[in-house]
């Protein structure tokens, strides 16, 4: 009898100990998990953190901290000739109302990208250059500090040119990859690449013809081990205005780029490819919009302003899907 009372004790605390490293284990997790992580999978395209990130006007080009809990990303005008970096942080479970950043809002500033270790924010700017007016966009980088983000340092030649660069983002060794207009290119806007060599830039390299064509290539995400490439393209096969397109680097060669698919392509414009830090999620802007579908009655005008002063009104939003979705070679 006394065997069998102390057995059971024995089991109710082991129980009870289990119990307890099942919930510290899971409270764990839920602290670690990215505050983009879905509850749910995401296999169709979903509008990001609607009504905060996404809104009524033109979101694009988001990019996170490693730690996944500050995105910095664009507000636009509707006319796509003006942008301003802006800041959201998660904070008591939710992302916060965004705020200009501190070292945008007077000049047009674009395309931030954040390295994988936190150390650079890189973006482009319409600033001026060592006081003189600037034009063009050049490609900007900032270190990270103590208090911040340092002073933003135009990268200078031979990265910018007297055409305009966009769309930097860096690879694991260094390699920093970006689309310009420049002269000598295959087409209006190709893109290009430079690698990080005794601490500077080498001269930029045409990313050549299997890439760049006679259309307009832009915005290139690259693979942290620079095994892929996904960029935006206004190629006359595509589904829309400009579609996403991905290539594969083999043996120091690029493949033949592949259409991102309906999916994450549509009838509008696709652009901004990026992939979350812990590579679980594929992030685009697209301005897809409740346009290509009448609405299942006549609409009130309320009920019209209500559409019209919402996300999905074709300005630009920020979508998110599971990384699977774009079934990546291996």
């Amino acid at each position: 009898m006394i065997k069998r009372h102390y057995a059971a004790c024995a089991f109710a605390v082991l129980l009870s100990v289990t119990c307890f490293m099942w919930l510290a284990q899971a409270q764990t997790a839920r602290r670690s998990k990215h505050p983009y992580s879905s509850d749910k999978p995401l296999s169709e395209p979903t509008i990001f953190a609607e009504g905060v990130i996404s809104a009524a006007e033109y979101e694009s080009h988001p990019a996170f901290t490693p730690d996944g809990k500050t995105l910095y990303f664009l507000k636009n005008s509707p006319s796509f000739n003006f942008w301003t970096i802006v800041v959201s942080h998660y904070r008591n479970n939710k992302w916060s109302v965004p705020e200009v950043a501190p070292f945008s809002g007077r000049y047009a500033d674009a395309d931030p990208f954040i390295t994988a270790d936190g150390s650079r924010f890189y973006f482009i700017s319409t600033r001026p250059v060592a006081g003189k007016q600037n034009a063009d966009l050049d490609i900007w980088m900032m270190q990270r500090t103590a208090m911040g983000w340092g002073q933003p340092a135009n990268l200078g030649a031979p990265v910018n040119s007297a055409a305009s660069e966009w769309y930097p983002t860096v690879s694991a060794n260094g390699t920093l990859y970006f689309g310009s207009n420049r002269a000598g290119g295959k087409g209006a806007n190709d893109l290009y690449r430079a690698r990080f060599v005794n601490g500077k830039y080498a001269e930029p390299e045409n990313l050549g013809d299997m890439i760049n064509t006679r259309f307009n290539e832009f915005e290139p995400y690259i693979a942290p081990d620079e095994s892929f490439l996904i960029f935006m393209s206004a190629r006359p096969e595509g589904l829309g205005a400009s579609d996403l397109y991905i290539s594969y680097q083999r043996n120091g060669a690029w493949t033949k780029p592949i259409n991102l698919g309906d999916k994450i392509n549509s009838s509008a414009s696709e652009l901004s490819p990026m992939i979350s830090p812990d590579g679980r999620y594929f992030f685009w802007t697209s301005t897809r919009g409740f346009g290509d579908a009448p609405p299942e009655k006549s609409l009130t005008y309320p009920e019209l302003l209500q559409r019209l002063r919402s996300t999905g009104n074709g300005l630009g939003n920020i979508y998110q899907i599971d990384m699977s979705a774009l079934h990546l070679e291996r």
